[in-house]
């Protein structure tokens, strides 16, 4: 099977989103596709799962043109697609969220359950899926979840699949699974689109990679003869520094520290157990572990969005326990939650709303009656500007946005605020190398300004390059405090729990 794209356009008013894109992708090929955030990537994928129709250019399957006009023409033609951010209902088993939409009927008009279940074995069982059929999909963890996705477009025949970002929300070990998933399927015969920011990924797992660059194709590379800073390059129109610098620095008195910190998990179990932990004015305090150690409720607690069973916050020596985001957040305290579809934006508002989201009721925003709309776009647009969020206006609203640009308003927003703790959960997911280089600049500049950030990543490197000591979580405890030159390897071991 042969897919191409032949010169597709597609404008948003007066924005092109893309230009006269030509792609193609064959059975049994990974085809890595990179790009800025807002570099049309997804717009692409959408036009070739029928979510959007190109305003010019051709689909050709087999060299047969084809038009999609709604996402199901594109699935009748073999096309699936897993999003980012995934398309499951949580209260649905494994099962039954497959079958969606597809269901398999019995001769007396109902559904077949057992067929169903059945086809989600034998999916499961030929790519080396493992996932239960009758799991409730809100009961499963992450990557779980994400095969699940994929059965469920496998159930349809899929011939090509294409992975939006797909190892965003993944651990490393979650990581190396997928890429065994995609190895199966490709050794199946299966044709692969791959959508990332991480060049590393792209270079270990796929055979072609197209870059795209303001919605215009701007060059192929291969694999086995291009490096990360090529490509970088290449994404973004200019070299990029993909070295963190960060200047040693005397830190200062004590910001933030607990005392045997104690947390519910949400299954009402000890999520954290007597954490105990200092971080000071001009440090950045790194955290390391694997997704689901207690990390998530560790900042939860402290930024007021959980309860805490027993122990001590203190925040500049005085004691904080129990208080409302509002009141943590007025204090100086700062938070980029690690979703920023769940916590960080509500999608349907603006991007001027989502802006001044948690800051509205101030003097700059407010007359305690109603909202100064006019002060709210203003720092809606020096938000966008200083921190490069790419739309077409600051009223649209932030489902509008590429995840990457999501990211970087939220961001925005909190690092624009006057700040003393900043708390810093997956800071950039989802977001490309330029982004990258900027934001970790940003982070430095904090802390070498006096600010004192607790950096949350299931992103190792980011962890080693940008922190002055690091922490590992394993089991809702702290089981190391290790220095940021120490190896990778002692860290990567920490946080499987095994400490000498």
């Amino acid at each position: 099977m042969k897919i191409e794209l032949k010169e597709i356009s597609k404008s948003f008013g007066p924005v092109a989103a893309n230009t006269k894109i030509n792609l193609s992708v064959s059975s049994g090929e990974v085809l890595g596709l990179l790009g800025e955030n807002g570099a049309g990537k997804t717009t692409l994928m959408n036009i070739l799962t029928g979510l959007y129709q190109p305003d010019s250019g051709q689909i050709l399957i087999r060299d047969q043109e084809r038009k999609f006009y709604n996402p199901r023409d594109a699935i009748k033609n073999g096309i699936g697609m897993v999003h980012q951010h995934f398309m499951l209902v949580p209260v649905f088993s494994v099962s039954e969220n497959v079958i969606l939409g597809n269901e398999p009927i019995t001769n007396v008009n109902r559904i077949n359950k057992k067929e169903a279940r059945e086809e989600v074995l034998k999916i499961s069982s030929k790519y080396n899926l493992d996932v239960d059929p009758d799991e409730l999909v809100e009961r499963l963890p992450v990557g779980v979840q994400q095969r699940v996705e994929i059965i469920k477009i496998l159930f349809r025949e899929a011939e090509l699949l294409i992975f939006d970002e797909p190892t965003a929300v993944l651990t490393p070990q979650e990581v190396l699974d997928f890429f065994r998933i995609v190895s199966n399927l490709k050794k199946s015969g299966k044709a692969i689109i791959f959508i990332t920011h991480k060049l590393h990924e792209v270079i270990q797992i796929c055979d072609r990679i197209n870059v795209l660059r303001r919605g215009e194709m701007v060059g192929e590379a291969n694999p086995k003869k291009t490096s990360n800073s090529e490509l970088a390059e290449l994404m973004v129109g200019r070299s990029v520094n993909l070295k963190t610098k960060r200047p040693k620095i005397n830190r200062g008195k004590v910001l933030l520290e607990t005392k045997n910190l104690q947390v519910m998990s949400n299954k009402k179990e000890m999520g954290l157990s007597n954490i105990n932990l200092k971080l000071h004015e001009n440090e950045i305090l790194g955290i390391a572990g694997v997704q689901g150690n207690g990390q998530t409720e560790f900042i939860e607690a402290l930024t007021g969005l959980r309860k805490i069973s027993s122990g001590e916050i203190s925040y500049f020596d005085k004691r904080y326990t129990n208080l409302s985001p509002r009141k943590i957040h007025k204090m100086g305290i700062k938070h980029i939650p690690e979703d920023r579809q769940k916590q960080g934006l509500i999608n349907e508002f603006s991007i001027i709303e989502n802006v001044v989201l948690n800051t509205y009721y101030e003097d700059a925003f407010s007359n305690n009656i109603s909202l100064n709309w006019n002060s709210a776009k203003s720092e809606a647009a020096r938000v966008m500007k200083q921190f490069d969020v790419r739309a077409s206006s600051e009223t649209i609203p932030a489902n509008n946005l590429s995840g990457g640009n999501q990211q970087k308003l939220v961001i925005g927003r909190e690092m624009s605020r006057k700040i003393n703790l900043l708390i810093a959960s997956q800071p950039t997911r989802g977001v490309d190398v330029g982004s990258i280089e900027y934001i970790h600049s940003q982070i430095i500049s904090a802390r070498n300004a006096g600010i004192g950030i607790l950096l949350n990543s299931t992103e190792l490197e980011e962890i080693i390059a940008l922190s002055d000591r690091i922490i590992v979580f394993f089991e809702g405890k702290i089981v190391a405090e290790l220095s940021s030159n120490t190896d990778p390897q002692i860290i990567g071991m920490a946080m499987a729990g095994v400490v000498n």
